[in-house]
């Protein structure tokens, strides 16, 4: 009993603390930006987890993000548009991207490695394109290419996107440590490190890479859906942009791969910069790149593997 207090008291108790000043913020007089900052570190985290996922835990390099994120905006429009309430829109962009995942699943798992990665990449290059030139809603459009306003959003205040986005980002957190803990997390370390390996020892590879695949997929499209009732308006060029893709890598890799811990870290930090390059939209890319490159030739392992190396190497001095 006292070791399951001990436990209560040094991961769930602060854990639970943290998420009720987090919830209470928006309804405590906080300064408005404050609440978007937090809003799209909550967006971003969730999105980062399930990257963190498929690429760290998984081994698949998956840079078609973007796909699951503009699939789910336009059919979260599509159903405010017929009437249907945005909750359910919610959850049907969120299913949206999963049967899309499901459906491409088939030709890119036949592909492996930097080509399983090229092939994703031209997911959402393939949707832009249909979306600029298919019109899903009838109406009035609104910008370049089928660019749609959501109805229904200014039903949903700041303080209730702020509250979704908190939701998002708590499960996609306790989603992933109930997959490492499960016999699903076991089979993705073992496919990670051989793919063949894993197979010869009876590991349906195929299976559990869709079933991460899927997973992320889904918590990856229910993000998108949230971020697009605060935006409140959706078109191609935005939805299925490169610009998501780097910043969940960003994410990851600045906070370190593989790590739960690395994700919010590194979301801190993309968050920060977020801000910060706004004034350089046209170079904003390149200099976020740049900084990619240069954090995967200095701290590869990220900045959490960065401490706990550190930690081990202080432990190891003080041994001595």
């Amino acid at each position: 009993m006292g070791v399951i207090i001990d436990r209560l008291r040094g991961g769930l108790i602060p854990s639970v603390a943290v998420i009720v000043v987090l919830a209470v913020l928006p309804i405590a007089g906080v300064p408005r930006s404050w609440i978007l900052y937090l809003f799209l570190f909550f967006i971003y985290l969730a999105m980062a987890n399930m990257w963190n996922l498929l690429c760290g835990y998984s081994g698949l390099i998956s840079l078609c993000q973007p796909a699951f994120i503009g699939l789910a905006g336009y059919t979260l429009v599509i159903f405010t548009w017929h009437g249907l309430p945005i909750y359910l829109g919610i959850i049907g962009g969120a299913i949206a991207a999963a049967g899309f995942a499901l459906f491409i699943s088939i030709p890119v798992f036949r592909l492996r490695g930097i080509y399983f990665a090229i092939g994703t990449l031209v997911v959402p290059e393939a949707l832009k394109c249909v979306f600029l030139l298919w019109r899903p809603i009838g109406g009035t459009i609104h910008g370049g290419g089928a660019g749609y306003v959501l109805k229904g959003a200014t039903g949903f205040s700041t303080t209730d996107v702020y509250w979704l986005a908190l939701g998002i980002a708590i499960a996609s957190g306790f989603c992933i440590r109930i997959i490492l803990r499960s016999r699903l997390g076991l089979g993705l370390a073992a496919i990670r490190d051989n793919d063949r390996t894993a197979a010869s020892s009876g590991i349906n590879v195929f299976k559990l890479k869709l079933y991460s695949f899927v997973i992320g997929a889904f918590v990856t499209g229910m993000a998108g859906t949230i971020f697009y009732i605060y935006q409140s308006y959706i078109e191609p060029i935005s939805a299925f942009n490169i610009r998501w893709t780097m910043t969940l890598i960003l994410a990851t890799v600045i906070g370190g791969m593989r790590t739960e811990e690395g994700p919010i870290i590194g979301t801190v930090i993309v968050v920060f910069l977020h801000f910060i390059l706004a004034r350089y939209a046209g170079i904003s890319l390149l200099i976020q790149g740049t900084l990619l490159v240069i954090i995967m030739l200095l701290v590869p392992q990220g900045i959490t593997g960065f401490i706990r190396k550190t930690g081990t190497y202080r432990c190891l001095l003080l041994k001595f």
